[in-house]
């Protein structure tokens, strides 16, 4: 049998704008699926209101299109997806894999992020409670394109993680592995950070029975002060007129050999070339740039 054909997206959170970080992202993502023939999804992640940037929408969608990247078909937005996410915890909770928490932070600080299933067997109402899934006490692994073998034991690093908040507003979590298995997505191409939460992502995969994507973590780019470069510390917004270079900046961070030559073509055909010339083995373990190359 054939395998199936490549499924990729870029998901960004509209809390800011893009920023050098997020182009490094977005073009490992965007050449992993164009060197193969593949499908390039957008999605944005717009779960969290408060938390979204006026107008940060609009312009992720203006600065992709004048960095050159083309995707396939019609953005998806979580904030229209709720129904989806709605009837999933439901069933959840019916089965009781699910159940209400009622646990404050300051109840929680000395677990260090772990929780300890306070409220798992108390039986609280759904209604004013955020909504945690139970994990079991198992392993979850895979192998990383890049990072190699990783592992969590979910009971014992992670306990119970919230899907839904008290606030009523989904997680994450639950949001992001109901999307990606509507949209068919087979191939995830994203940041580091997000390496830890994976082993949560392939329990949620497991409950809704499908199949666990391959998953290309790309090292996240930190400062020689150790912090990460992104969009509450120190990362400018992408600019319009320094396309090019910054697309060539992006390549080489991406350890691909990117001539000199291509700053004479547009950003699309920058794009066309890189897919063509496309190494992910190249790909190293660890970024690092200095101030002076944010922009």
């Amino acid at each position: 049998m054939n395998p199936p054909a490549y499924i990729g997206r870029f998901a960004p959170t509209p809390s800011g704008y893009l920023h050098f970080g997020s182009l490094v992202a977005a073009l490992a993502s965007y050449l992993d699926a164009r060197a193969v023939g593949g499908r390039w999804l957008l999605r944005i992640e717009d779960l969290d209101p408060p938390r979204e940037v006026p107008g940060a929408q609009a312009a992720i969608l203006t600065t992709l299109e004048s960095y050159g990247f083309e995707w396939d078909g019609p953005v998806m937005r979580q904030s229209e997806r709720h129904a989806a996410y709605a009837e999933v915890l439901q069933r959840w909770l019916s089965q009781g894999l699910a159940y209400a928490c009622t646990c404050s932070r300051k109840q929680l600080e000395p677990y260090q992020g772990i929780y300890p299933g306070l409220c798992r067997n108390a039986g609280h109402p759904w209604t004013d409670a955020a909504i945690r899934l139970r994990v079991p006490e198992l392993t979850y692994q895979f192998t990383d394109r890049v990072q190699g073998p990783f592992a969590q034991h979910l009971g014992r690093e992670v306990g119970d993680f919230v899907i839904r908040r008290r606030d009523g507003l989904y997680a994450y979590q639950l949001a992001v592995v109901i999307d990606d298995a509507a949209q068919g997505i087979n191939a995830i191409v994203r940041g580091a950070d997000l390496l830890d939460s994976t082993p949560r992502q392939l329990y949620l995969q497991e409950l809704l029975g499908v199949p666990a994507p391959s998953y290309l973590h790309v090292p996240l780019i930190t400062q020689p002060d150790g912090h990460k470069l992104g969009k509450s510390y120190r990362a400018p917004p992408l600019p319009i007129a320094h396309a090019r270079p910054l697309l060539l900046r992006a390549l080489r961070t991406l350890g691909q050999a990117a001539p000199a030559e291509l700053l004479e073509l547009s950003p699309n055909a920058i794009l066309q070339w890189a897919a063509q010339h496309w190494q992910p083995e190249q790909i190293p373990h660890a970024l690092s740039l200095p101030e002076a190359q944010l922009l």
